[in-house]
């Protein structure tokens, strides 16, 4: 019997992560002697800061050995409570937090607490890959609405009200966005914050993990500071970019009781509790100061700046200007049709496998973020680094005629 025969069928209809399988063949290409430049994962280059590291290593000096609580421990989820009140003007309790093994599995015990079969859920695009995906395991149906380059990726509330059907039963967005790095603005969430109240059997799931790496002057805005809606938005964040923290795999939801206590039930029978000493490190994360946040959120201005300007420069490339995280999303499909004498590029995915091969430069197709004329390209990198990735692009597409 065939191993795709023997595999549940859920697992058979799931897609492979795009990022990752791109950051697996740039390693195997590095492995063999090539000067790769991965600009494909979504990483902070930064090391965790030093307070931080401290907290862990005394955690594990204290005793921190056991089994942790399923939600987290108190003082942690505390700590999110007083981050939300302090930075998002959102106020929950202790018991409104779930603490999970990063803000991806945060993300996928929500839609599998909330989702039925059919239950049809609006996906802002472009979305972070795995959205679609944690839908299709929960057996509900995406609805994905697309952002036009036009408006800097953004959906409209217009868009999203029409989008609406009987069986809506969450909306999901990240803002600062990943892919795209858009943020939504507060008039602009307010605005879908009023369409959501019109529909109360209506969820919104607002994934806030860029919420520190904002470069516009008013700053972040949480949809789950709106009063009207706020037993209706789950916030999802964690301390993986804003605190280069990505491998403590920490993430949590706030939201209504009800919604928290399903998600630890849930989370009490998959992998209980998440580990102890990285709850300890997180914990002085957000009780502690932002200025390393802060610092990191200048580079990531600078690398910008510096990517944007370098893409604008290349031939065919569209290119918008992030508003917050660490990437860039040009439209490459100018090249689509085009040929190099051997091979032919007929969509990103062509185009990222073929930039791979051809300049050592990895990035990730738009094909899995719903965004199919795009590639993704990761400006988390030193700047020597991304000159010579935007160098080795520039000379590769001259190429493509």
């Amino acid at each position: 019997m065939s191993s795709i025969v023997s595999l549940a069928d859920r697992i058979n209809a799931l897609e492979e992560s795009a990022t990752l399988g791109m950051t697996k063949k740039a390693r195997e290409l590095a492995a063999q002697g090539h000067k790769v430049i991965s600009l494909s994962v979504g990483e902070p280059d930064f090391k965790t800061p030093k307070h931080i590291c401290d907290a862990a290593k005394k955690a594990i000096d204290d005793g921190f050995h056991g089994y942790s609580p399923v939600a987290g421990y108190p003082d942690l989820r505390k700590a999110i409570a007083d981050k939300l009140k302090r930075d998002n003007n959102i106020d929950w309790k202790p018991e409104n937090i779930v603490v999970s093994t990063g803000a991806k599995h945060s993300l996928a015990n929500v839609i599998s607490t909330l989702i039925n079969p059919g239950d049809e859920v609006i996906i802002f695009a472009p979305y972070w890959v795995s959205y679609s995906e944690m839908v299709k395991l929960a057996e509900g149906t995406s609805v994905i609405v697309d952002g036009a380059f036009e408006n800097n990726f953004k959906v409209t509330p217009e868009q999203f009200e029409a989008a609406i059907t009987p069986k809506t039963k969450l909306v999901m967005f990240a803002s600062p966005n990943n892919p795209t790095g858009s943020v939504y603005t507060e008039a602009e969430l307010r605005a879908i914050g009023a369409i959501v109240a019109k529909h109360p059997n209506i969820f919104v799931m607002a994934d806030e993990i860029y919420e520190y790496i904002n470069f516009t002057e008013a700053g972040h805005f949480s949809i789950g500071s709106i009063p009207e809606i706020k037993d209706q938005v789950i916030t999802v964040n964690g301390v993986a970019k804003g605190h280069a923290m990505t491998g403590w795999r920490i993430g949590f939801i706030a939201a209504a009781k009800w919604i928290a206590d399903g998600v630890e039930k849930l989370q009490g029978q998959v992998t209980s509790g998440t580990n102890s000493i990285a709850q300890k490190a997180a914990t002085v994360a957000f009780n502690g100061p932002l200025d390393e946040a802060y610092k990191m959120k200048e580079a990531y201005l600078r690398r910008r700046d510096l990517v944007v300007g370098l893409l604008r420069e290349i031939e065919g490339f569209k290119v918008n200007m992030p508003d917050g995280a660490f990437y860039a999303f040009p439209d490459v499909s100018y090249y689509f049709g085009k040929s190099d004498g051997t091979t032919t590029i007929k969509d990103s995915d062509d185009f990222s496998m073929w930039l791979l091969a051809e300049a050592f430069v990895a990035t990730v197709a738009g094909t899995s973020f719903g965004a199919p004329d795009c590639v993704r390209i990761s400006t988390a990198a030193a700047d020597e680094q991304l000159v010579e990735a935007c160098a080795r692009i520039k000379a590769a597409v001259a190429k493509l005629k």
